[in-house]
Parts: structure tokens; C-alpha cells; sequence
């Protein structure tokens, strides 16, 4: 069964955007953007791939298929691109947005926890949750895996990294990386 990972860059005190949807804030640095694209270069947009020095014919290697909600959605669509991650199959939870022309672009207004479900009854490899918050608190019971990029910045407000109901739910630290930038990757396991 495929799994959901929760691939999500977070601030320290647990923002995930800024309230109006920022993430610039984050500090990059060379050898993290290198081990981004090593080991999660699906995660990378189409479009910034070729900039940040990855081809855009780079397998992916872990995630073939993408969940987002229509927040994580917009900033893509602002730059006129309705296929921000066009190498993955995508689905964009939404209950305004049109259908978009584009094949790897479902829009869909259904429950959520009940696609999760099924798409990992398919076959392919890991399902990625790429935010936002309220869509992360809808899933978390389906949540499998968290590869949580920290950043050493206060963001003081915006989308936080799940929003929901109170539900306690234990994960295991299995793995964690460091980079030059003070930022670290922590893989966590649901317990």
C-alpha cells in the first residue's frame, strides 16, 4: 500500500506560510537546495526546475502523486501555471475552482480522507500531502509519514502546519539531516 508523506517546511513556531500564503521567507542555502535535488527532486515546481539546476526530464524518485489545497494551489495559478509540479499527478481539494485543462490536474470537491484512501490502494510510489494546514488536519489520520523541513525563522503568523480538531497522534523520529543554513530535515514514522 503507497503511503501519504507530509513534506511540509515549517518555521519554529509552526507555520507553514505566512497569513497572505508567503514561503520566501525561508533561508535557502546551496547544499540543502542540492540534497532537495538528489533525493526529492519531484518536489522541486516544473517551472524552477531547470533554474535551480535540475533537468526537467529527472525521474522522481519517491512521489508520483501530489494533494494540495487550493491554497498551495493559487501561487502557481497566479504565475499562470495550472500544472505547478506537471511530472506528478496532482489533486487540488477546492470547492470554487473551475476544472482545470490539464490531465495531471484533477480538481476535486470530495472527501478527502476518502480519495487518500483510495489512491493508496493504487499502485505507484509514496502520495505527497503538500499543505496546506486545514487540508493536513483533514488527512492526519491518513498521515503516514512526516519529512518536516525546519527553518531557524519566526514567522509570528500565517497557515500553521495542521489545523483541525485536538487529536494527539504520536509519531517516531527515524532519521535527520542538517544544513549549512541551521535548517534540518526530520523524518518522522507514525507510531
Amino acid at each position: 500500500m503507497r503511503k501519504l508523506v507530509y513534506y511540509v517546511a515549517v518555521s519554529l513556531d509552526g507555520y507553514i506560510a505566512g497569513p497572505q500564503g508567503e514561503f520566501d521567507f525561508y533561508p535557502m542555502c546551496e547544499d540543502m537546495m542540492a540534497w532537495i535535488n538528489e533525493r526529492y527532486p519531484e518536489t522541486v515546481p516544473t517551472p524552477i526546475r531547470e533554474s535551480v539546476g535540475l533537468p526537467l526530464d529527472t525521474p522522481n524518485k519517491t512521489l508520483d502523486t501530489l494533494v494540495m489545497g487550493r491554497g498551495t494551489y493559487e501561487p502557481g495559478l497566479a504565475l499562470g501555471s495550472t500544472s505547478p509540479y506537471d511530472h506528478l499527478k496532482q489533486y487540488v481539494f477546492s470547492s470554487t475552482l473551475a476544472p482545470v485543462d490539464n490531465p495531471q490536474v484533477e480538481v476535486v470537491d470530495t472527501d478527502p480522507v476518502e480519495l487518500v484512501r483510495q489512491l493508496k490502494k493504487e499502485a505507484g510510489l509514496a502520495i505527497w500531502l503538500c499543505g496546506g494546514g486545514k487540508l493536513a488536519g483533514q488527512l492526519l489520520g491518513e498521515v503516514d509519514q512526516l519529512i518536516i523541513k525546519s527553518y531557524p525563522v519566526i514567522a509570528g503568523d500565517g497557515v500553521g502546519v495542521f489545523t483541525g480538531n485536538f487529536e494527539p497522534t504520536q509519531f517516531e523520529v527515524t532519521q535527520r539531516a542538517e544544513f549549512s543554513s541551521g535548517a534540518q530535515v526530520t523524518w518522522f514514522d507514525r507510531a
